[in-house]
């Protein structure tokens, strides 16, 4: 009996209908159009007013942390977003700067800013180290440490914490957590729309709540889900940039936007990001 019921559950997995693709071939479909998208609505608003789907626009010095990168690659220009964790080191997702596709050759970093194309402090880099298991058709293992000449930290350059101690243990299913970006406010947003640094809080998930939809080639432990069911979260051109939880007074980096669904931030779906409690130590040996 207990054989019949395995059996029965191997048959019940294999008829499953196929996982949920994600969106791998990044830039060619989102960075290089986002990054002219979000240029030309900057040329286009009114600079005197002060992408995250269902979030809301950042103050300047709101998230200190948060960086935009304007990549210049094998295919053109492409952008993503970046978190500063130390006077002269970033953290970014890998595809960021290759994918099949593309291969960065240099990229301006943006601090202190809540425009990417202008303000704040600009330092362009070509020192962009990837993880050595960085999977780029899966996007499992998906982040790098950007370097970067010394920036001072004021009001609106600061960098945040990795996680340390206790925290290193969580897994923060349950809490609310605040992904930052400058991508589109909606997987249709105008070239006009909102140019603006965004910010939305959204919640964790278990892991296996994203391996039900995307497999388990894609979604591994040191993979990390945010709820996508109230349709707000990371969107096209938020790649690479934070995920943040709070406690006290004090912020962590526990998340970097890998991927959203292929069929779109407002689909429903769980977004994905490179966990960092996973990849602590191997960022602390390059910082």
């Amino acid at each position: 009996m207990k054989l019949f019921l395995f059996l029965t559950g191997l048959a019940l997995v294999s008829a499953r209908a196929p996982y949920v693709p994600i969106l791998t071939d990044y830039h060619e479909k989102i960075g290089i159009p986002e990054a002219a998208r979000i240029q030309k609505a900057e040329a286009a608003a009114d600079f005197d007013g002060n992408r995250i789907v269902g979030g809301s626009a950042a103050g300047l010095g709101a998230h200190p942390y948060a960086a935009g990168l304007i990549v210049s690659g094998n295919r053109g220009t492409s952008m993503c977003g970046a978190s500063l964790v130390t006077n002269t080191r970033l953290v970014t997702a890998a595809h960021c700067w290759r994918t099949s596709n593309f291969q960065g050759s240099s990229m301006i970093v943006v601090l202190g800013s809540i425009r990417l194309f202008s303000g704040g402090t600009r330092i362009t880099t070509s020192n962009v180290q990837i993880h050595g298991s960085y999977n780029q058709n899966r996007l499992t293992n998906d982040i790098a440490v950007i370097s970067i000449s010394h920036v001072n930290y004021n009001n609106n350059i600061r960098n945040i914490q990795l996680p340390s101690g206790l925290f290193l243990s969580m897994t923060y299913a349950g809490e609310r957590a605040v992904a930052v970006g400058y991508g589109r406010t909606s997987d249709s947003g105008s070239a006009s729309s909102n140019p603006d640094l965004r910010q939305t809080t959204i919640t964790v998930i278990q892991n296996w709540e994203c391996v039900n939809i995307y497999g388990p080639n894609t979604i591994i432990s040191s993979t990390l889900c945010t709820d996508g069911s109230r349709r707000t979260g990371p969107c096209s051109g938020d790649s690479g940039g934070p995920l943040v939880y709070q406690f006290q007074n004090t912020r962590y980096l526990i998340g970097v936007t890998s991927f959203v669904a292929a069929a779109g931030c407002q689909s429903g779906l769980p977004a994905g990001y490179a966990r960092v409690t996973s990849f602590a130590s191997w960022i602390r040996a390059r910082i």
